[in-house]
């Protein structure tokens, strides 16, 4: 496998791609058939684990990646972890977010998580796996949408949905650079039947109990012959602090925040406000934890909240696609964004102009790339029609 340095993306760039789109229709417990949109747009956890002794940073931030001791520091997280976890490409997982499908299975694994609102105004959440291979199983899982597709392209992760295609993903997610795993249903020309399966879940609409098993999906990958390394032009989504460095220390004059509410306080507002999500940050681990109608959201596999290192808002110009209520977001140019790390508030902006295969990257209001604290992140899609009702405190 190979080495891989870590870019910073410059603010000149060129090439700017735009993919716009309009929708109706998500209930609480929708039909297992399901749309997606394009257009422009984007996505660790708590204590840093013990560390193999590595070479001093002198910048604040992760520079070379080396490998010491068969360990890597993460591209997505900035935790050593096994060089050969480190080296493979991830996988991204699209799960429901809505109370029917509570709770959800293994999430709490995920590197970073991506949420954005769907059909209806409620949220759908894209979860990003580098440490999937003590899992059996993720899930809920369900079906695309073409601004999640354009996400994971960026983080040159394999896709993994379950539900239609059609009309808005057909064409892309068939494409030959969409590495995907995928149920088979309308609109899949490859599907991984061999990568899914129905969990008993008594009391639970049939679409939130389809999961994604591991062992089935490494199997279909080998299948459609699926390469798991990163390609050599891969570049990591985030500048993270180096070993024993926090990350607010470089922004002691930035305002705090101990509360996040992507939504607002109250009311449906662009599609965070359906369920009342926020999150909380304890100044003691300095995570934030995650809190929906007003409760912990938990993990079934092990009853954890979830928590994460850092919570970025980032901006997206959204529109309505049709009369099924299907929406489209823009996740490549550029738009406003805030980071939440350390309990500091980093507002800036959000810049992505070097097409599919590179992620959104973020950066202050100086213009330099924001550095994260090490450990999981939180993205919310900020539908920027509705910004206006964020809250933060």
């Amino acid at each position: 496998m190979k080495n891989k340095l870590l870019k910073i993306v410059l603010m000149g760039m060129m090439l700017s791609l735009v993919f716009t789109g309009c929708g109706k229709g998500e209930k609480e417990s929708e039909p297992e058939q399901e749309l997606v949109v394009e257009k422009l747009e984007l996505e660790g956890e708590g204590e840093a684990s013990p560390s193999p002794e590595a070479t001093p940073e002198t910048s604040g931030v992760i520079g070379e990646r080396e490998v010491v001791d068969g360990k890597m520091q993460s591209y997505l997280t900035g935790e050593w972890k096994d060089e050969g976890v480190v080296t493979r490409r991830p996988i991204a997982v699209m799960i429901p977010n809505n109370t029917p499908a509570m709770p959800q299975y293994g999430l709490s694994k995920a590197s970073i998580i991506y949420e954005a609102p769907v059909e209806g105004r409620i949220t759908r959440l894209m979860a990003v796996f580098e440490d999937f291979d003590d899992l059996e199983r993720i899930g809920p899982v369900r079906s695309s949408r073409d601004y999640f597709v354009y996400v994971a392209m960026g983080y040159e992760a394999i896709y993994c949905n379950w539900g239609l295609a059609r009309p808005y993903v057909e064409e892309l997610i068939n494409r030959d650079t969409v590495q995907n795993i995928s149920a088979a249903v309308e609109g899949i020309y490859n599907p991984a039947h061999e990568a899914f399966d129905r969990v008993s879940r008594p009391g639970y609409a049939t679409e939130f109990t389809g999961y994604l098993f591991i062992d089935g999906m490494l199997k279909a990958a080998d299948r459609l012959g699926y390469d798991w390394e990163y390609d050599d032009s891969y570049v990591p989504p985030f500048t993270f602090a180096a070993e024993g460095v926090r990350a607010e220390d470089n922004y002691k004059e930035a305002e705090s925040a101990l509360t996040i509410y992507p939504g607002g306080t109250e009311g449906n507002k662009g599609g965070y406000g359906a369920y009342n999500p926020y999150f909380e940050y304890n100044e003691t681990d300095q995570l934030y934890y995650r809190f929906q109608e007003g409760e912990k959201q938990i993990d079934e596999l092990d009853g954890s909240q979830y928590a994460v290192s850092n919570v970025v808002l980032q901006y997206c110009h959204g529109e309505v696609r049709d009369d099924h209520d299907y929406l489209a977001f823009g996740v490549h140019g550029e738009g406003d964004a805030i980071v939440f790390t350390g309990g500091k508030v980093i507002k800036g902006t959000w810049k992505r102009y070097d097409g599919d295969a590179t992620p959104a990257k973020f950066y202050d209001e100086n213009g330099e790339e924001i550095i994260f604290n090490q450990g999981k992140t939180w993205i919310c899609n900020i539908w920027e029609e509705y910004g206006e009702f964020v809250e933060y405190k």
